[in-house]
């Protein structure tokens, strides 16, 4: 069993890797092009028309290889997570049927007029239907965000033990989460940022090799120029995003620091080196080496220069003075909960009405430890704090490297300069591969740092997964890592291939 998890893990991660390659360029790029529409249609410069279409191409074709990932990714719910499905299907499903029925029809329907639609329709119905597709992607993204949320952080339901399974008591409270809405502005801020070093990096390399020097300069100053705005808005993102972390996932966030030992006045680490030898409770420095910004971490975390920030040694041994009770509490409290399931159904298959009450109050009572109930273990509570630390490490240092260079080229191409300083065009070019490491950390930060639940509290991973042979998940995966592949490689010739081909005049 335990081979078959780690399997259909290895398969979610591998189809979510993947799609997310060409969700952030969806995102943002959509608005983009909406943008270089707007001038063309405000100056009538044919000149901006050229640029848009070349742009809605590329935008084209990444698409509609996304759309095919995230569809594989959907039905993994039913094939590799059929527990996890039942458990919480009325509520994970809803929000993925309302951007099934509303957003991506939107888009969907809009996309054609957008492609097809030169030349057939006004230039205002035109860029009307451009506006419709980015708002409709983002959506998209907002309702697929608001299930992703829910699951980090489980609000709007209750279990109902007659069915097993979780019931949804109020939509508003599942899509108005502040962990869902942290979460869908940062995400949807790291793929403007992405798109903008699409666009400008693709810009960079025309003016490298002396092609298309007034539609690149003018892509590539609208590029840094968006992606300097959605740098900024993808700071502030993230700072609500690590508070909700705190206030929520304290155990993520004290692997994404690397803390173990609770402390006041905590400091933000912005370079260290784990030491590898460092386990829960024990005596062993935690860094080998670190760098750390006084107070920011509790600035970040409480909002407060003195404000407390748990360690994992914290979370798992308890911290009375904190009220932090030690995991075995909660494990115990979940077993409680798990029994009194089990008791409740032997209870009414008696009818045994007396004996239904009191397993039910006795589950109620636990239920938000319920998921605890299923670790063998208090260590396994500790997500892998190596893999965590170093992606978010890496994803808030390649963020501030974007920043400042959209502020570099933008200085540079406004002062008409920037085609001087080829080092910078290749940092432009380098860029780009550079985008999507780091929302691909961001994703690991969000997703590692919460093992080992599905469900944060209230299922783990191992329950969550469908009871299949490991063979079979590895036959699934290696068919869909050749897939995917291909799709891939496919994606990146026909767009060297346009990129290639340049502005059409």
């Amino acid at each position: 069993m335990e081979l078959s998890v780690d399997w259909s893990r290895a398969q979610f991660a591998l189809t979510a890797i993947y799609h997310f390659l060409f969700v952030p360029l969806t995102l943002g790029l959509s608005f983009i092009i909406a943008i270089m529409e707007s001038i063309y249609v405000k100056t009538g410069d044919e000149e901006w028309k050229r640029i848009t279409k070349f742009w809605l191409t590329l935008f084209g074709i990444n698409f509609a290889i996304g759309v095919a990932t995230g569809i594989i990714m959907e039905f993994e719910f039913g094939t590799n997570w059929a527990n996890y499905s039942w458990f919480v299907g009325d509520i994970f499903g809803a929000p993925l049927a309302v951007e099934g029925i509303f957003a991506f029809f939107l888009e969907a329907t809009f996309f054609a007029v957008m492609f097809f639609g030169w030349n057939r329709v006004s230039k205002r119905f035109h860029l009307i239907s451009t506006w419709l597709v980015a708002i409709g992607s983002n959506i998209s993204a907002f309702w697929i965000l608001v299930a992703n949320g829910w699951m980090q952080y489980p609000v709007g339901t209750l279990f109902n033990p007659d069915t097993a399974r979780n019931e949804m008591t109020s939509f508003l409270e599942v899509a108005l989460s502040p962990v869902a809405v942290s979460k869908f502005l940062h995400t949807i801020a790291s793929g403007y940022v992405i798109s903008a070093l699409f666009v400008m990096g693709i810009s960079a390399w025309y003016l490298l090799r002396g092609r298309h020097f007034m539609e690149a300069k003018k892509s590539l100053v609208v590029g840094a120029s968006f992606g300097l705005l959605t740098s900024i808005f993808l700071f502030f993102s993230g700072d609500e995003s690590a508070y909700q972390v705190t206030q929520k996932q304290p155990m993520k966030l004290a692997a994404m620091e690397g803390i173990y030992e609770g402390e006041h006045r905590a400091g933000l680490v912005a370079f260290g080196i784990l030491n590898p030898n460092k386990k829960p409770g024990d005596d062993e420095n935690v860094f080998l080496f670190d760098f750390t910004i006084p107070y920011a971490l509790s600035i970040l975390g409480q909002r407060d220069t003195e404000g407390f920030i748990a360690g994992i040694d914290d979370l798992l041994y308890g911290n009375e003075e904190k009220g932090i009770p030690p995991m075995d509490a909660r494990i115990q409290s979940g077993q409680l909960a798990v029994q009194a399931l089990k008791d409740y159904k032997a209870a009414k298959a008696e009818n045994n009405t007396a004996l239904m009450q009191e397993s039910r109050a006795i589950l109620q009572a636990n239920m938000h430890n319920f998921g605890y109930g299923y670790l063998e273990n208090k260590e396994q509570a500790v997500p892998p704090v190596a893999l965590t630390f170093y992606s978010f490490h890496l994803m808030v240092a390649l963020g501030s490297f974007f920043f400042i260079l959209f502020i570099v080229v933008l200085y540079l191409a406004m002062a008409n300069r920037i085609e001087r300083f080829r080092k910078i065009l290749w940092l432009c070019v380098i860029a780009i591969p550079l985008g999507y490491v780091a929302a691909e950390a961001g994703w690991i930060v969000a997703e590692v740092g919460r093992q080992p639940w599905a469900i944060q509290d209230l299922m783990p991973v191992h329950i969550a997964a469908t009871k299949l042979s490991h063979i079979d998940v590895q036959i699934s995966f290696f068919i869909f890592l050749v897939l995917f592949t291909a799709l891939l490689i496919a994606e990146l010739g026909i767009m060297t291939k346009q990129i290639k081909k340049g502005f059409a005049h």
